[in-house]
């Protein structure tokens, strides 16, 4: 546009450069340089203006739909495999379609069966991804349709108010340690069911064992010995006998393992720590520690509390409160181990020989804490029981205070360690 023989260049920002006509006609070769320049910047603070841009993933085991929500709206980018690197060359289009970069998106997916390893694949290539808790996310109660787009273009919408709660994604150890403390568990588990199947079995032929303990070597001489009639029976309990020992053999193959990798894992020290407390063995304290990972990320111990659901459930409501039953939120393998813990402080305050065989070795401060514990959860204990509430509440609510009480020595060994830390 000319205005008074001078030509008037708007740029994206609503400035103005007059450009006089002589140089104009001249075609002064500084001056077109210095017009891209300005074009140029101008052009970039438009493109940065536009953004930042949130995508939600709804990732399934075959399939991922993309969702994307800009500054205006929110809609499909389209859906891809659930392959990595064909998920990886559907993101590359996207920011080449949008002229992005890594620095302009964020990205969120539900935490699912599908686990942490896209999380930690795209956080390595230097995107900000968070793995969003399923249970948090605000739903509306007349929202009656539900596919794999509405989930996706949900969670970008969500993603860019800030309604999202991520969770904590494990370190890669961590997972291969809570990994095999499962797998542990669920040895247990078959172990119990065929002990189970084998005395079902002997009970609808007329035979109960009458000694003291169960599957003691006493146990399983009276097995071997047993006379049954049919000899189809015999080689049945020749084959349940046979599925016991099996899976005996497995749950001591996985405790082997545990205490192999356990020590040169970066949690070995917390785990030691650990059993200084009364009713953590080595098999209790690793599953906490590699369930719960780090936690001196949480601020409070009430935070950690909720965390691993053991805080009331409460639905008050003006001058009245009602608080019902824990919320059962979170880690239930972390929870279940430390209901069972509980139940270790309903005995007198005491220093065992196998207690304080674990705690040789163990700085002052963390034999404190342990002693600090029994005292405080007995007493808790007793006053409970004397309130005649039933056993599970009191476990529970010694779990709860349990709970603050190891939150407290994770802390106390983040101080431990660090003047260590600092070189001479």
């Amino acid at each position: 546009m000319a205005v008074n023989g001078w030509l008037c260049v708007s740029s994206y920002s609503c400035k103005t450069v007059r450009i006089p006509p002589v140089i104009l006609l001249v075609g002064y070769p500084a001056l077109r340089r210095d017009l891209s320049i300005i074009c140029s910047e101008e052009h970039k603070t438009r493109r940065h203006a536009v953004k930042k841009v949130y995508i939600g993933l709804d990732v399934h085991k075959e399939s991922i739909v993309i969702g994307v929500a800009t500054g205006d709206r929110v809609f499909i980018h389209g859906k891809c495999s659930s392959d990595i690197q064909r998920f990886l060359k559907a993101l590359r289009g996207l920011l080449k379609k949008y002229d992005l970069s890594k620095e302009d998106v964020a990205i969120c997916y539900e935490a699912g069966p599908s686990g942490f390893t896209l999380a930690r694949h795209l956080k390595r290539i230097g995107y900000k991804i968070d793995v969003i808790a399923p249970s948090l996310i605000p739903t509306k109660s007349g929202d009656r349709v539900k596919t794999d787009k509405r989930d996706a273009r949900k969670l970008a919408r969500l993603y860019r108010a800030g309604e999202l709660t991520p969770v904590h994604v494990p370190d890669p150890e961590d997972e291969v340690m809570r990994d095999l403390g499962r797998a542990r568990t669920d040895a247990i588990d078959n172990r119990t069911r065929a002990r189970q199947r084998l005395t079902m079995f002997l009970m609808r032929n007329g035979h109960h064992y009458t000694g003291r303990s169960s599957w003691t070597e006493a146990h399983r001489r009276y097995l071997r010995e047993l006379v049954l009639i049919d000899p189809i029976q015999k080689l049945i309990l020749e084959e349940y006998l046979q599925t016991v020992d099996l899976a005996e053999k497995r749950v001591e193959a996985l405790e082997e393992h545990m205490r192999i990798r356990s020590e040169n894992w970066a949690r070995n020290d917390f785990v030691l720590a650990l059993q200084a407390l009364k009713g953590f063995r080595f098999t209790a304290a690793m599953i906490i520690a590699s369930e719960l990972g780090d936690l001196t990320r949480f601020s409070h111990p009430s935070q950690l509390m909720a965390y691993l659901g053991v805080v009331p459930s409460e639905n008050s409501s003006g001058n009245k409160r009602n608080q019902g039953a824990i919320t059962k939120t979170g880690n239930t393998h972390a929870r279940w181990i430390l209901v069972e813990i509980a139940h270790a402080y309903r005995t007198a305050p005491k220093v065992s020989k196998e207690l304080s065989r674990r705690q040789e070795g163990q700085h002052g401060k963390v034999k404190t804490l342990s002693w600090k514990a029994q005292n405080r959860l007995h007493k808790r204990y007793i006053r409970l029981r004397m309130r005649r509430l039933h056993e599970n509440k009191v476990k529970v609510a010694i779990a709860r205070e349990l709970v603050g009480f190891i939150w407290e020595l994770a802390h106390v060994m983040k101080n431990i360690k660090e003047p260590s830390q600092i070189p001479a």
